[in-house]
């Protein structure tokens, strides 16, 4: 069966930059249709940490993450974990991310990271108020904690950094944590209070009312598996995995983790890599988290949702095709239970989602390199729920012939 949609843009991925790139287009009077494989925001949208992480601004080759490769990788159920079958095929990756971390490559990714970030706050606070979705915007800040003063130390360099784009932050002694945070174990020592942090009562559930605005706005979802896409005459061939064939107008590419896969079968090669994430989400009642706490040492972090605790976070860098390895799920809970001694780990609910991740720790953003017909949103990290909004405000500039909001040459597809 074909269809033609060559007065649309069919935007690729359900998840959550797809929905706002169709919510922002809806509003501008174009005609969207989202494919997906399993519905909005069904997949890694659903599960991950909820922060709008605006002042999280150092990529992660330069937060000391390479410094904490080597002590990770010892640790199978670490922050970091590589399986060693899968290493060679990951070896090109890191050393672009190696390559990342050099110090003349630091201030270019640290403005484009700092300049996504303000126009990502101002978008979601106009996105929300559009959409009445404001009530779920949690301003409590986060508190990121440290257990000893030597791994505070290591983080000085950082907040240095934030300083120069004025972002605010306190650091606090032992002694000052429970005014912020009660209950916390005599293990943490230090910690940085960042007021602007915010986060969101349910991942999930913003997604879905996001989309429920786009299709008041005309936005239409068609679920389907997208397996090719090739240029066409005047607009692009979609070839779902069913058969089904739509001829589009113009694309955007925004399917997280799979989007490198069909921005080769367009003649661009990106250096994606799969961040394989876990948590746990508890019931609401097993501890009063006050807000957002970030254990950096650890790889984790714990939020207070409306639909629970989730426990959270590491890096698995293992492709899209291995199983999950839930223990990576308890080692994180097991350590929440020992910074937070009065955790109720009962009831919990495991999940495993995919962060598609660049070397530099920046997203693609613009046309292909072969079409102007098509254009990339994807590669956001552990960022897509926060930048999802200044993307959609990129990608609406693009398509209709606007000046873009911000320098968009950091993000290009051709800088690989």
């Amino acid at each position: 069966m074909s269809q033609n949609l060559s007065n649309e843009t069919v935007i690729i991925g359900g998840g959550i930059i797809g929905v706002c790139i169709a919510a922002y287009l809806a509003e501008a009077g174009q005609r969207v249709t989202v494919y997906d494989r399993t519905g909005i925001c069904e997949e890694t949208s659903s599960g991950n940490a909820a922060a709008l992480a605006f002042s999280d601004v150092l990529p992660l080759a330069h937060k000391g993450m390479l410094r904490q490769v080597p002590k990770w990788l010892m640790d199978p159920l670490g922050p970091l974990s590589i399986p060693p079958a899968y290493l060679p095929k990951l070896l090109p990756w890191l050393v672009r991310f190696w390559r990342a971390g050099a110090a003349d490559k630091y201030e270019g990714g640290l403005k484009a990271q700092a300049a996504m970030m303000k126009l990502a706050d101002a978008e979601w606070a106009g996105l929300m108020d559009r959409s009445g979705t404001r009530h779920m915007l949690r301003e409590d800040g986060s508190l990121e904690l440290y257990e000893s003063e030597s791994e505070f130390d290591a983080s000085l360099p950082g907040w240095a950094a934030r300083d120069r784009f004025g972002i605010e932050y306190r650091h606090l002694r032992q002694h000052e944590l429970a005014a912020f945070q009660p209950g916390l174990s005599g293990r943490l020592v230090r910690g940085t209070f960042v007021p602007v942090w915010k986060t969101v009562s349910d991942p999930q559930h913003l997604g879905k009312a996001i989309w429920r605005y786009a299709e008041e706005n005309g936005a239409t979802f068609v679920k389907g598996y997208v397996g090719l896409v090739m240029p066409s005459k005047g607009g692009i061939v979609i070839q779902l995995r069913d058969g089904r064939t739509v001829k589009a107008g113009h694309l955007v590419l925004a399917a997280g983790a799979w989007s490198h896969l069909l921005a080769r079968q367009l003649g661009d090669r990106i250096p994606l890599e799969t961040e394989r994430g876990y948590n746990t989400t508890l019931p609401a009642g097993a501890f009063d988290v006050k807000r957002q706490l970030i254990f950096s040492g650890q790889g984790f972090v714990i939020t207070p949702l409306v639909t629970g605790l989730r426990i959270g976070g590491a890096v698995e860098l293992g492709g899209l095709h291995r199983p999950p390895n839930y223990a990576r799920s308890k080692a994180m809970l097991d350590k929440a239970k020992a910074f937070l001694p009065g955790l109720d780990m009962r009831g919990g609910r495991e999940w495993m989602g995919f962060r598609p991740s660049l070397p530099d720790s920046l997203p693609v953003i613009g046309r292909a390199s072969r079409n102007q017909n098509v254009h990339y949103a994807f590669g956001h990290g552990h960022l897509g729920l926060t930048q999802a909004a200044s993307t959609a405000r990129l990608i609406r500039d693009l398509l209709s012939g606007q000046a873009p909001a911000i320098d968009i040459s950091p993000f290009s597809a051709q800088r690989f």
